[in-house]
């Protein structure tokens, strides 16, 4: 009988030790995202805005690509002449896998 005691004595002893013991350290890992960190727009207000005539002549200069961001069955039946599409859940997806130049002006719509 002392043993069963002393053995569930020594059990409770255990099982309190661990409860009590110190949290296991968590690492996080952060995957990146592919989206730069800074100077996106936060709200729909914060979104530079174009007037048509500053995108055309931006697009006939070469400055500019105009990129529409509805979807391909959108594109196909009505565009921007020179517009290239691209999805914007594509764009959400992959943006670092985009084939756009860096250098130009890219300016986005979606009506």
């Amino acid at each position: 009988m002392k043993r069963k005691i002393l053995g569930l004595l020594i059990f409770l002893a255990l099982t309190l030790a661990a409860c009590t013991s110190a949290p296991t350290p968590v690492t996080v890992i952060v995957e990146p995202t592919g989206r730069p960190a800074g100077n996106l727009p936060q709200t729909e207000a914060d979104v530079p805005r174009v007037t048509v005539e500053e995108a055309l002549t931006a697009l006939n200069s070469g400055a500019a690509v105009i990129v529409d961001v509805r979807s391909v069955e959108s594109f196909v039946a009505r565009h921007i002449a020179g517009a290239l599409s691209i999805p914007l859940d594509r764009i959400e997806e992959n943006p670092q896998d985009l084939s756009l130049n860096k250098n130009q002006w890219i300016i986005t719509y979606c009506t």
